[in-house]
């Protein structure tokens, strides 16, 4: 059997994912993160285009996750990433799990068109808009049985604007682990093409 080999859209994708997953592991540490990090991932949420240069742009935005990718690739101690990493996994296999509910993905698609008309009067990173998207991924993702457990300080995560950004990003996680799958990504391109794709991270587009 042949496998194909990851390419560039695949591993920006990836790298967004990332990027959500660091951040994801940052909040729940600190309780807060850059509103510019936290928009970049939002807007993942709203482009429907399977060409992650759509969805991104550039590579600007995802030095984090860009960073953590570097790590994991060539790193034999991932501890200090190893939040970030399950997270990533767990994404993945929600994303896995979404792409089999058509009646799901139909419901989400609607109800972000809804809150993207709510975006005429306040910035993605606003209060309502944060609660409106964290409010479809627990009705809907949330519904499954796997959840992704997020570790962190208590103080942190019982803080409602800080669980509901956490679910926020998670959302987008999902979103850019269906955008990996769907160019072709899959994961033993992380076990049997590192190098490649360790090429690949830093040829993305500034």
């Amino acid at each position: 059997m042949v496998f194909n080999s990851p390419n560039q859209a695949q591993v920006m994708a990836l790298a967004g994912l990332f990027q959500c997953c660091a951040l994801v592991d940052q909040l729940a540490k600190t309780g807060s993160i850059p509103d510019e990090q936290l928009e970049a991932c939002l807007e993942s949420l709203f482009i429907d285009s399977l060409n992650p240069y759509d969805v991104l742009g550039s590579s600007t935005a995802l030095s984090g996750g860009i960073q953590t990718m570097q790590n994991m690739l060539t790193i034999e101690n991932t501890a200090p990433q190893a939040n970030t990493v399950r997270y990533a996994v767990g994404a993945v296999k929600l994303a896995g799990k979404l792409r089999g509910s058509s009646a799901m993905l139909h419901d989400i698609g609607e109800r972000l068109e809804k809150t993207q008309r709510m975006r005429a009067h306040f910035t993605i990173t606003h209060e309502n808009i944060i609660t409106n998207l964290a409010e479809i991924y627990v009705d809907t993702i949330g519904s499954f049985p796997y959840r992704i457990q997020v570790n962190g300080f208590q103080a942190n995560l019982e803080q409602k604007v800080v669980a509901a950004k956490i679910r926020c990003l998670l959302f987008a996680a999902i979103r850019f682990a269906i955008l990996w799958h769907r160019n072709g990504g899959r994961k033993r391109h992380l076990v049997f093409n590192r190098k490649l794709m360790l090429r690949l991270l830093k040829e993305l587009p500034a």
